[in-house]
């Protein structure tokens, strides 16, 4: 043959080769393909879980945003309520004051009305004690019960 080249060798070699690439084709390719598309799936699993998480983030954040927006309204209106009731407390405690100073100050108008009606009357009482005593002096002084009472009627009549 010339340039000593040989069909078998060839051929041998030829074998050899696909042997080899066969061979490191299930032993180094395959696994490590397999290896890659297990990562690769792996990633895609862990981006759709974040994606996932992220979009469940955001609904939880839209619900607690609903969620302390209603409840300052609930705060708003509660505000609202307590303000009312303290100010009607506030007029009824008002109210309840101004009504008791209106019987204090009657009840102290009765008193002061009772007590110069009392000075009224013990003042009377004073005036007719001193009358029956003038009277009693003038007619002591004056025998004569009848000359008594003519000279106390011209005692007073003169004092007139």
């Amino acid at each position: 043959m010339p340039l000593n080249i040989d069909p078998q060798q060839i051929l041998l070699h030829m074998f050899n080769l696909v042997l080899l690439f066969g061979i490191l084709y299930v032993l180094l390719y395959k696994p490590v393909h397999d290896f890659m598309d297990k990562r690769e799936e792996e990633y895609r699993q862990r981006d759709q879980k974040t994606k996932d998480a992220l979009s469940e983030a955001e609904k939880l954040k839209g619900d607690y945003e609903d969620k302390i927006a209603k409840a300052e309204k609930d705060n708003a209106v509660l505000r609202a309520d307590v303000t009312a009731k303290a100010e009607a407390d506030r007029e009824k405690i008002i109210g309840d004051a101004h009504e008791r100073a209106d019987r204090i100050v009657n009840d102290a108008r009765d008193k002061a009305q009772k007590e110069h009606d009392r000075m009224i009357a013990q003042a009377r009482q004073e005036i007719t004690e001193y009358v029956s005593r003038a009277a009693e002096k003038i007619v002591m002084k004056e025998g004569d019960l009848e000359d008594d009472f003519d000279s106390f009627f011209e005692n007073m009549s003169d004092k007139e």
